[in-house]
């Protein structure tokens, strides 16, 4: 009983951390300003990633490897969103444009296109 939960917590775990990324990468594309681009790519980098590695956690076999992966975790959940930080701050440091946004009907033009 106990490795079916483990199987259905780990299935659901990944499954739903790998629609998170993929999400994300739609995002990735949809979007036109690059700080909205980088905001969705990180955001669901770091919730995707926690995800598959907390499915991975729970179908470890060893106490060891949870507690390696659970470090792994720590790192990320700490380092991807300042290094998301760093690099939306060197954008705003060197795009003198960063504040015009594009037009309104941006999108209605190029659908009607």
């Amino acid at each position: 009983m106990l490795d079916w939960l483990r199987f259905i917590l780990t299935t659901g775990f990944l499954i739903s951390g790998l629609i998170i990324l993929i999400t994300s990468v739609i995002g990735l594309y949809k979007f036109d300003y690059v700080l909205n681009r980088m905001h969705a790519a990180a955001m669901g980098d770091t919730l995707g990633i926690l995800f598959c590695l907390l499915g991975l956690t729970i179908s470890a076999p060893d106490i060891y490897v949870a507690l390696k992966l659970l470090l792994i975790i720590t790192f990320l959940w700490f380092a991807s969103p300042v290094s998301s930080h760093l690099i939306a701050r060197l954008e705003v440091t060197i795009n003198p444009y960063w504040q015009q946004l594009p037009p309104k009907d941006h999108h209605q033009e190029e659908d009607a296109q």
